[in-house]
């Protein structure tokens, strides 16, 4: 399983304004100036091992004349992961207001291999262009444009829109469709509702009351679950734990700390 597929898990100018009328969602989890912290951990030989550090920050900018959240995820292994895997990984969204996709670039260094994907969103007559540009690992530039009747995200912009959710309404083993694209393909893919749970943090021994949610791909005939994530049971739905499975073993991430929440985090039991 690639890399790129669980970071998400653990996403022009004339898009932006007609981007509102077909794709976007009220934005009520989050504002500018918000960042998230995470430690990332790796099951090895029965013993979780702290093997690097993720964040993430949202803040208020403008793309191409237009206002838009400017969203990053960096993710970054530390020398004992290093050893044998390098993960070096920059996310790049921008978004309009109402959290429409506009840009999406990421940047992974992965094991070996240096990869470049880009996204250009726009809107014409009521479908979803993508103009997608990859640089591969040999230097290669790779250039398509795929159009969608119905609206795509990348793995940026579809997280802060999953914030958004209201998950009031949802049953136990429901299904939440999430198309989601790179530079070179459309994934099938979509989230199930697990229900609640109560989350103890290591620690600092902090507990949530949590939403918990499996975001699956199908590939090759088979259903994979590659991400399960908890997030805050109130208006910030902040993911407080991610649950990653990898080929080669399990990893986690945990929130270490935050800071610009939108509201009160009234999940949080002590």
């Amino acid at each position: 399983m690639r890399i790129k597929q669980i970071i998400v898990a653990l996403a022009v100018a004339l898009g932006a304004v007609s981007a509102s009328a077909q794709c976007g969602i009220e934005n009520k989890a989050f504002k500018s100036g918000e960042f998230l912290y995470y430690d990332l951990f790796f099951n090895w030989k029965f013993i979780w091992v702290k093997v690097g550090t993720a964040s993430m920050s949202t803040v208020m900018s403008r793309y191409d004349g237009h206002p838009a959240y400017r969203a990053s995820l960096i993710t970054r292994s530390n020398q004992k992961l290093d050893k044998f895997f390098t993960l070096r990984d920059t996310l790049l969204s921008y978004c309009s207001t109402d959290l429409s996709p506009l840009y999406f670039r990421k940047g992974a260094r992965e094991g070996h291999r240096y990869y470049v994907d880009e996204i250009w969103y726009s809107y014409p007559g009521n479908t979803c262009l993508l103009k997608q540009h990859r640089i591969e690992d040999d230097g290669r530039h790779v250039r398509k444009e795929s159009r969608y009747k119905d609206c795509i995200y990348d793995m940026m912009s579809i997280f802060l829109r999953a914030r958004n959710f209201d998950a009031s309404h949802y049953k136990v083993g429901q299904n939440i469709p999430m198309p989601v694209s790179d530079a070179k393909r459309l994934s099938n893919s979509w989230l199930k509702y697990r229900g609640k749970e109560t989350f103890k943090m290591d620690g600092s021994g902090d507990k949530y009351r949590c939403l918990v949610f499996s975001f699956i791909e199908r590939e090759d005939g088979k259903n994979n679950e590659l991400l399960r994530f908890y997030v805050t049971d109130d208006d910030n739905h902040i993911p407080v734990r991610l649950d990653m499975f990898l080929s080669f073993g399990s990893a986690k991430a945990f929130l270490r700390g935050y800071k610009g929440v939108k509201n009160p985090i009234t999940s949080k039991l002590n």
